[in-house]
């Protein structure tokens, strides 16, 4: 539930490469916090849901319909659990809300959700009281630069040949010279990783789909001495979450939804829920309400840690 400091579950993956933005769940208030940061309502084209609870799509149907009216985007797609499509046409029937654009509703199942020639996106149920479907983000690998100065010093000509060198295929020349694009192209870009859990108590799935993850957002509702009401609720206690990005081999954990009884104040508080992640995995931060965190390219030779 919402709180002073806090709001409920969305998270926005932003894509400045192509000027989109993505967002992952969107619960009561969405649009308001948008406003309140430097993301553009404009740019959204695709919104995954990972399950039909409130605090995760109550913001829904008013993001959507606020969408037509910032920039008359050409389409939305959205991504969610069954009975998602049902919810919103029921929503729209009787508050009368006509969207002045396309909005396709896709209904996922475990596997790949959507891709494209630089993402692909997949899903895998999680373990909680309804439905609900955890998230990865994949961005495929690109290769190395390619040093055009250095084809011409070879007396490559320019055109279809470079193409086919940037591909890291090798041509034969002319004159007879076998030319291997992968020398000419720098190191490969390799592609990030991101997934989002939530909600569900600690399963395999969640393991598999953080299995290398550049960073995995994980629901973290209660502190491990409340793990019977983690187990009651199926929500993840802090503890859960750190042994879900450990056995992952993930590089960074961000944890989120958090109960409002760890408010400061409390007995327990969210500095103890860090405490207790950090011990099982040190690279673990605490989401915050407008917090920004960049996902850095790794080195293809060292595949450095965040």
């Amino acid at each position: 539930m919402p709180t002073r400091s806090r709001n409920v579950s969305s998270i926005a993956l932003r894509l400045p490469q192509r000027a989109e933005t993505w967002l992952f769940d969107c619960g009561e208030g969405t649009q308001h916090q948008i406003l309140r940061s430097d993301i553009k309502i404009s740019q959204i084209t695709r919104i995954f849901v990972t399950h039909m609870h409130g605090d995760h799509i109550y913001g829904l149907m008013g993001l959507l319909a606020s969408c037509g009216l910032a920039g008359n985007p050409s389409r939305i797609d959205v991504y969610g659990p069954p009975h998602l499509n049902e919810y919103l046409r029921a929503c729209g029937r009787y508050s009368q809300t006509h969207f002045s654009y396309p909005v396709k509703v896709h209904t996922v199942q475990p596997g790949v959700v959507f891709e494209d020639e630089e993402f692909t996106v997949s899903c895998s149920p999680l373990t909680h009281r309804v439905p609900a479907f955890g998230y990865r983000i994949s961005e495929k690998d690109k290769a190395g630069r390619f040093d055009v100065e250095r084809a011409m010093a070879l007396g490559i000509p320019s055109g279809p040949l470079y193409g086919k060198l940037k591909r890291g295929e090798v041509i034969t020349l002319p004159d007879g010279r076998k030319i291997n694009g992968a020398d000419l192209c720098g190191e490969t870009q390799i592609g990030r990783k991101f997934v989002y859990c939530t909600d569900t108590i600690f399963c395999e799935n969640s393991v598999e789909l953080a299995r290398d993850a550049d960073v995995l957002v994980h629901e973290a509702t209660f502190a491990h001495q409340d793990a019977d009401l983690a187990y009651q609720r199926l929500h993840s206690t802090s503890t859960m979450a750190a042994q879900v990005a450990l056995s992952a081999g993930a590089k960074q954990l961000i944890m989120t939804h958090f109960s409002p009884r760890y408010a400061p104040g409390n007995a327990i508080a969210l500095t103890n829920l860090l405490a207790e992640a950090q011990a099982i995995f040190p690279n673990t931060i605490m989401a915050h309400d407008f917090l920004t965190y960049d996902i850095p390219r790794r080195q293809a030779a060292t595949l450095a840690t965040v």
